[in-house]
Protein backbone atom coordinates (compact mmCIF):
# COMPACT_ATOMS: atom_id res chain seq x y z
CA UNK A 1 0.00 0.00 0.00
CA UNK A 2 1.42 3.38 -0.97
CA UNK A 3 2.02 6.28 1.40
CA UNK A 4 -0.20 8.28 -0.20
CA UNK A 5 -3.56 5.64 0.51
CA UNK A 6 -2.58 5.59 4.23
CA UNK A 7 -2.55 9.41 4.20
CA UNK A 8 -5.94 10.01 2.58
CA UNK A 9 -7.30 7.48 5.07
CA UNK A 10 -5.68 9.15 7.88
CA UNK A 11 -7.13 12.39 6.37
CA UNK A 12 -11.08 11.44 6.04
CA UNK A 13 -10.68 9.94 9.13
CA UNK A 14 -9.86 12.93 10.78
CA UNK A 15 -12.40 15.63 8.98
CA UNK A 16 -15.15 12.54 9.99
CA UNK A 17 -13.92 13.35 13.76
CA UNK A 18 -14.15 16.96 13.68
CA UNK A 19 -17.37 16.21 11.82
CA UNK A 20 -18.35 14.13 14.48
CA UNK A 21 -17.13 17.06 17.35
CA UNK A 22 -19.59 19.08 15.59
CA UNK A 23 -22.33 16.69 16.01
CA UNK A 24 -21.43 16.70 19.46
CA UNK A 25 -21.53 20.74 20.05
CA UNK A 26 -24.86 21.08 18.12
CA UNK A 27 -26.55 18.06 19.67
CA UNK A 28 -27.37 17.12 16.11
CA UNK A 29 -27.88 13.89 14.69
CA UNK A 30 -28.96 12.13 11.48
CA UNK A 31 -31.00 8.92 11.32
CA UNK A 32 -28.39 6.67 13.60
CA UNK A 33 -25.37 9.24 13.22
CA UNK A 34 -25.00 10.68 16.00
CA UNK A 35 -21.59 12.58 17.13
CA UNK A 36 -20.54 9.75 19.38
CA UNK A 37 -20.99 7.34 16.55
CA UNK A 38 -19.38 9.59 13.84
CA UNK A 39 -16.83 10.39 16.25
CA UNK A 40 -15.58 6.64 16.86
CA UNK A 41 -15.69 5.76 13.43
CA UNK A 42 -13.76 8.76 12.66
CA UNK A 43 -11.03 7.69 15.49
CA UNK A 44 -10.96 4.03 14.48
CA UNK A 45 -9.96 5.26 10.68
CA UNK A 46 -6.90 7.47 12.03
CA UNK A 47 -6.08 4.48 14.21
CA UNK A 48 -6.45 1.72 11.12
CA UNK A 49 -4.26 4.02 8.94
CA UNK A 50 -1.66 4.36 11.92
CA UNK A 51 -1.36 1.10 12.29
CA UNK A 52 -0.83 1.04 8.78
CA UNK A 53 1.88 3.25 8.70
CA UNK A 54 3.71 1.59 11.73
CA UNK A 55 3.80 -1.56 10.02
CA UNK A 56 4.81 0.12 6.51
CA UNK A 57 7.81 1.61 8.38
CA UNK A 58 8.93 -1.56 10.62
CA UNK A 59 8.12 -4.11 7.29
CA UNK A 60 10.25 -1.74 4.68
CA UNK A 61 13.71 -3.02 4.77
CA UNK A 62 15.19 -0.77 1.72
CA UNK A 63 16.69 2.88 2.53
CA UNK A 64 13.66 4.98 3.73
CA UNK A 65 13.95 8.92 4.70
CA UNK A 66 13.78 7.61 8.29
CA UNK A 67 17.01 5.97 7.84
CA UNK A 68 19.13 8.67 6.12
Amino acid sequence: MKNKYILIIFIVGFIVTILGSLFKITHMEIGVLTGNIVITIGMLSQILAGMLFIYKLLSNKKDSFLNK
